[in-house]
């Protein structure tokens, strides 16, 4: 055997010559066939935005993955493991702007950069399944989606409020708006204006998106919250308040019609119809209005309208309450908002708290309407609510409890036409225009005789111009290409001229997961059989911060595509995982704090195996991680000691058999049992927590303990079969976290064909039994001690054992000992007055 002195760790050279080698073999990380009658197992991570390079937050998240991968391929299952590009995006008009680089030609040299990266970190996607978002063989589908949807009246057009960020001069979805700012850019403010955009109407699949979240037991229950709370469903009932004097009605949506009696004014957002009539009648009003209205503004764009100091004027005018007939003062208030609703409340200060804080500003009268059940319980103080409650002062349903009165009512105003049951939603429509060059160009033509006409089918992709003056002003660029605006009617053959808006870049990523089944198809999406075979998702992995944006998105459009009958399935992926952050010197990484890691660095000192095995090894993957350089040097120092381990008893492991271990005793057995530990451990780390760092830990255990006895090693006390099945299950444990050397010493033992397709180890369980195994001894549910039993043993010898321990007998003598409770292997509990 080679003395260590001699072996040294090279990832420098070690790591190219693997990359050449799995660079010619396009059937390495292939998916079989779907009749290939294997198990499927499909594992993707988010597809990256080509910005330029990775980091190593990706570094972190793609490992995991490949991680996934590599260990279902040695479990012999049929893995589709793909990658691509979420292409389109404004960053490529910055770089525009910034270096006079044509959006394409900057995007395209970025994704080649960072495939170069993620090959030389041996990452095993399957590259034929390559896609790229910006390129028309992509975005001809985006098309193709948005006029199957305007077919079936989920793709409108409207004017609309819409968020504008000044820095991206385009319109950005409610998501989109974080604390009032855009987020892309986290100090820009966002503000309010009025564009006639493009819509997707999600709203129509509110309640199944809502409802198909119970079924997701797979994702965290984090994602599901936010989900459900952004869904925002409310039941409750919509009622009819008449205008005295007027033949203008208020509808108003309330979750607790119980409380209308206690309705002592009505409040209408500036915005509201009513209010647009009544100015138009009382030239102070509308002065008062548009101030209320400047503020909501304000508010709005400010990120919290629901923080707003609330202010209100008095219209002079009275509605009526549909039940008893009162006329209640219309009031018209700034945080009452136009597009939440109907745009009218009812305020009931007895038993709400923001209308009491409006009430109690502007003296308006505050009416309790709703009593504790327990006649004798305290009054309590308003504003009070409560589902358990009695309504009082409210005519004939005086007495009535909370949920009969509000089935009473419900169904009374049902019955005389005023109003009805309603389901409301906080989700609003999403909206998909953008005002700039670089995404895929909304197929629709406005024709001066016909209006609003589709693109035909046979005529796209509608392919975005390739030279393009780009400033971020005026408008969409594409305004102001003649070639591209000027257009003859599809239907009529007269003038007409593009819509120039292009979509949304969540639109790319809500559906290429189903691309990847059938990258390469010019005539469809994707072939529904295959998608069949490999939908839903088994494991989705990204950041929590997608949870409402490009999650909800994606849920959307999968239901979209099985109602147009390309799928079967509700959801898109069955099980998802959400990674922590990277983060460095106690902040997030970034540019601007000085603080980035370069993985191309990392590997170039320490090699794609020390950097990725770090990135899983150093926290939970669902934790934050905590960059230090000084431990993937650690990691590097481990790896080389395996190196070192494994070609030093590689050739006598390579003169052993490959058949049994006889009844294997003292060092051999000790090895083998840590052996067998290990696997097992790590395969159940695989099969659901995921805790790839205690994974890592356990590899790390297993080395020591074998290089502890290194010296009986060298000296033959362990049969060379022994060392093979030491050494080989070692390797494999090893492949789904460095790849590279567990290729190398893979090889060096003699392995056949590609350890990625090598089988996964199976723990042996009666090798990995311990002997004698620590049993804790309590008196009274407290622990006093362990004693050490056989495994297996039996009940009573346990219990002999626990009351032989000198510890237990003094705590118990001159005490009655009333029972002993023994669950074998597990605990004994003395139960002693």
């Amino acid at each position: 055997m080679a003395e260590d002195k001699e072996i040294r760790y090279d990832p420098a050279t070690i790591e190219p010559k693997w990359q050449e080698r799995w660079a010619a073999d396009p059937t390495l990380y292939a998916a079989d066939p779907v009749t290939s009658g294997k198990p499927k197992y499909y594992v993707l991570e988010m597809l990256p935005y080509p910005s330029g390079q990775l980091h190593i937050g990706h570094v972190r998240n793609y490992s995991i993955g490949d991680a996934l991968a590599r260990h279902m391929w040695m479990r012999g299952y049929n893995v589709l493991h793909p990658m691509g590009w979420d292409a389109f995006g404004l960053p490529a008009e910055n770089a525009a702007l910034k270096n006079h680089t044509p959006p394409r030609e900057w995007t395209l040299s970025n994704i080649a950069g960072m495939k170069r990266q993620f090959q030389r970190l041996g990452m095993g996607f399957d590259w034929a399944t390559e896609v790229t978002t910006c390129l028309p063989d992509y975005y001809r589908w985006n098309q193709w989606f948005f006029l199957r949807m305007y077919e079936r009246g989920l793709a409108y057009r409207k004017k609309s409020k819409v968020n504008w960020c000044p820095e991206c001069a385009t319109v950005l979805a409610n998501e989109q708006v974080i604390d009032g700012r855009c987020w892309r850019h986290e100090d820009t403010l966002v503000e309010q204006r009025d564009l006639v955009q493009w819509f997707f109407r999600i709203t129509a699949y509110a309640q199944e998106l809502l409802e198909g979240l119970d079924k997701l037991d797979g994702w965290p229950e984090k994602v599901r919250t936010m989900q459900r709370n952004w869904i925002g469903r409310s039941a409750g009932t919509e009622v009819e308040f008449g205008v005295e004097n007027r033949s203008e009605k208020i509808r108003v949506f309330t979750t607790r019609v119980d409380t209308i009696f206690g309705a002592t004014s009505v409040q209408l957002a500036p915005e509201h119809s009513l209010v647009a009539s009544l100015t138009a009648e009382n030239p102070g009003l509308k002065v008062q209005v548009a101030k209320l209205l400047e503020e909501q503004k304000s508010a709005r764009e400010a990120g919290d309208v629901g923080a707003i100091d609330k202010h209100g004027v008095p219209t002079g005018h009275f509605a009526i309450n549909p039940y008893s007939g009162e006329l209640v003062p219309i009031w018209v208030a700034n945080y009452v908002l136009s597009d939440y609703g109907t745009g009218a409340i009812m305020s009931v200060p007895g038993h709400d708290e923001r209308d009491f804080e409006f009430a109690t500003k502007y003296a308006i009268p505050v009416r309790r309407v709703i009593a504790p059940a327990d006649p004798a319980a305290e009054e309590p103080e308003l504003p009070f609510l409560s589902e358990d409650g009695v309504l009082i002062n409210s005519g004939e349903f005086t007495g009535l409890t909370c949920e009969a009165a509000q089935s009473k009512l419900q169904q009374i105003a049902a019955e005389k036409g005023f109003g009805e049951a309603k389901v409301t939603f906080r989700l609003k429509d999403w909206g998909v225009s953008r005002q700039r060059y670089w995404g895929t160009p909304i197929p629709m033509i406005h024709c001066e005789r016909d209006g609003i006409v589709p693109v035909p089918d046979d005529q796209l992709p509608v392919l975005l111009p390739a030279q393009v003056e780009i400033t971020q002003q005026g408008g969409s660029p594409l305004g102001r290409v003649p070639e591209f605006v000027n257009v003859a009617c599809p239907k009529c053959g007269g003038p007409a001229r593009r819509e120039t808006d292009t979509m949304d870049t969540f639109v790319d990523s809500s559906w290429y997961f189903y691309r990847y089944t059938d990258a390469k198809n010019s005539t469809a999406p994707f072939d529904p059989a295959i998608a069949k075979y490999w939908f839903p998702i088994d494991q989705y992995i990204g950041g929590v911060e997608h949870a409402i944006l490009h999650l909800i998105y994606s849920r959307f459009w999968t239901r979209v595509m099985r109602d147009l009958g390309l799928i079967t399935n509700d959801e898109p992926a069955r099980r998802l995982f959400t990674q922590g952050m990277v983060i460095k010197d106690g902040a997030k990484m970034s540019k601007s704090k000085g603080n980035v890691v370069s993985p191309d660095d990392m590997v170039g000192r320490y090699g794609a195996d020390s950097t990725r095995m770090y990135a899983l090894f150093a926290a939970p993957p669902d934790r934050d991680l905590d960059w230090q350089e000084d431990g993937v040097a650690g990691v590097s120092r481990f790896l080389g000691r395996v190196y070192r381990l494994v070609m030093k008893y590689a050739p006598l492991a390579r003169t052993a058999t490959t058949a049994a271990i006889d009844a294997p005793a003292g060092l051999s057995l000790k090895l083998l049992r840590k052996l067998h530990q290990t696997i097992a451990k790590i395969t159940l780390d695989f099969e659901g927590r995921w805790h790839f760092n205690t994974c890592v830990a356990a590899i790390m255990e297993l080395v020591n303990e074998i290089q502890a006895v290194d010296a009986q090693l060298a000296a033959g006390e362990v049969p060379a079969p022994v060392m093979r099945e030491l050494l080989t299950n070692l390797v494999l444990m090893l492949a789904p976290f460095a790849p590279y050397i567990a290729a190398e010493l893979w090889e060096e033992l003699g392995g056949e064909g590609a350890v990625l397709r090598a089988p996964w180890p199976i723990s042996n369980p009666d090798l990995a039994r311990e002997d004698e195994i620590e049993i804790p001894v309590q008196i009274n549910g407290k622990l006093v001690t362990v004693v050490r039993a056989p495994t297996g043993s039996a009940a009573d010898v346990i219990e002999a054992a626990a009351l032989a321990e000198p510890k237990i007998q003094s705590r118990i003598a001159g005490k009655m000992l009333v029972k002993v409770i023994v669950v074998p292997g597990k605990t004994v509990n003395l139960v002693v007055k």
